[in-house]
């Protein structure tokens, strides 16, 4: 295989060595080069030959020599070099079956990439893996990878991810750990399939390969209103929600005396589920699994009240509308309160927004919508601006989940509004109008 190169940068040590867009790319250092990975692990080196075809069809083998680190300059059609691995399972719990059609079709792809693992923290199955990848990941040493595993039961895995395969790849697992590579792990659980005795199984094989497993979050089941002729599942009660944040912790106790870090943690969502208090940000210790909503609220009270500490009290005149999810609202509501005392003439109404987009089930903020937020915030006073966690949000800042502008939810509305980051001082100084 070869992979095409789009693009040569001008003055670049490839540019210099006659390189030109619609030249290929075979091998580097006698190592066939399949995508993003291939090529950046073998381009370091103070000497290497690069072998292709350029772009009138003849062969040519260039010997390069450069700083050992030093980027060549070769532009590809794609980051990754060849397209995005897909998911291949049918899980009973997939959030991505749950979407409503219509939505942006960035949406419906569910990645499934061990390059994407690596390069952005994405979590695979490891069902898309071969044996020359596992191998591949070993030899290049790329770790940290992510992995969704959700029960270390492989006749239950295969039962819950409706793939044959799913049981088996578990065996990477414990030789990816003793080859050096650490890794990241989550347990998505479904009432009555991989909670309760399931649970404490696969927290005792997950815990017995660390220190290799650096994390290991716990996370309930998100399901939506658009479940039509998907497995028949349920959210955890305030019971078993605490039976397996106990689980958790008592897990967490033992890997932290024997290893000197908690490893396994339970998500936020399960603390509210089960009426439990947020723990302080120190139990939370690197804060491995944000992503997955693990320590999320702790690091934000904790951040917002180093923030409170820092900045001179002064009197303000401003008055704010906070716009979150429902889960969120009762510390967000603690946390201005706690603002206003400090700041005399500050005045912030927290409104939680019900999601009936997708369901009242569905509380996280990263999860509103657009249009939710403009039913149930049209034709109220909203003072001087609104603002909202930046999560509702995609990457660009743009685009909330069902399309709806940022510029035109701020146009409806009459007011500004403001995303704000999950970060404690930068909340603060959009509570002040900074």
């Amino acid at each position: 295989m070869s992979v095409v190169i789009s693009g040569v940068e001008p003055d670049s040590i490839a540019w210099r060595h006659g390189f030109a867009a619609g030249d290929t790319l075979a091998r580097i250092n006698s190592h066939d080069i399949d995508d993003v990975l291939d090529y950046r692990f073998h381009m370091t080196g103070a000497s290497i030959v690069l072998e292709g075809v350029n772009a009138a069809g003849a062969p040519y083998r260039r010997t390069i020599r450069k700083g050992e680190y030093d980027d060549l300059g070769l532009e590809f059609d794609t980051y990754l070099m060849d397209k995005q691995r897909s998911c291949k399972n049918g899980c009973v719990f997939c959030f991505v079956d749950q979407l409503p059609k219509g939505l942006r079709d960035t949406l419906y792809f569910k990645d499934d990439d061990d390059r994407m693992s690596f390069l952005f923290g994405n979590y695979i199955t490891l069902t898309n893996l071969r044996e020359k990848d596992v191998q591949r990941i070993l030899a290049m040493h790329i770790s940290p990878i992510n992995i969704s595993v959700h029960t270390m039961n492989p006749a239950l895995r295969v039962q819950m991810m409706r793939n044959q395969n799913a049981g088996q790849v578990l065996e990477y697992i414990p030789r990816l750990a003793a080859g050096g590579i650490k890794l990241n792990t989550q347990l998505v659980l479904c009432p009555g399939l991989n909670d309760g005795p399931e649970l404490t199984r696969s927290l005792t094989e997950l815990c017995a390969l660390a220190p290799g497993m650096q994390s290991v979050a716990v996370v309930p089941v998100g399901l939506t209103k658009h479940r039509e002729g998907l497995a028949e599942l349920r959210l955890h009660t305030r019971e078993e929600a605490t039976a397996i944040v106990e689980t958790v912790e008592r897990f967490g106790e033992e890997m932290l005396r024997a290893h000197g870090q908690r490893i396994c943690y339970a998500a936020d969502e399960l603390y509210l589920r089960a009426e439990r208090p947020i723990l302080p940000a120190d139990f939370y210790e690197e804060f491995a699994q944000l992503e997955n909503g693990v320590g999320l609220m702790a690091m934000l009270a904790d951040e917002f009240a180093s923030a409170l500490r820092m900045e001179p009290e002064a009197a303000v005149n401003r008055r704010v509308t906070v716009a979150t999810g429902v889960s969120a609202a009762p510390l967000l509501a603690e946390l201005t309160e706690v603002a206003a005392e400090k700041f005399p003439g500050l005045a912030a109404e927290v409104i939680p927004i019900e999601n009936r987009f997708f369901g009242p089930a569905i509380t996280v903020a990263g999860l509103v919508t657009g249009g939710d937020l403009l039913e149930q915030l049209g034709g109220r006073d909203l003072g001087a601006e609104v603002l909202l966690p930046a999560v509702m949000l995609r990457h660009e800042g743009d685009l909330f989940l069902d399309g709806t502008a940022l510029a035109d939810l701020a146009r409806r509305l009459g007011r500004p509004v403001r995303p704000v980051k999950n970060d404690g001082f930068e909340l603060l100084d959009a509570l002040l109008g900074k």
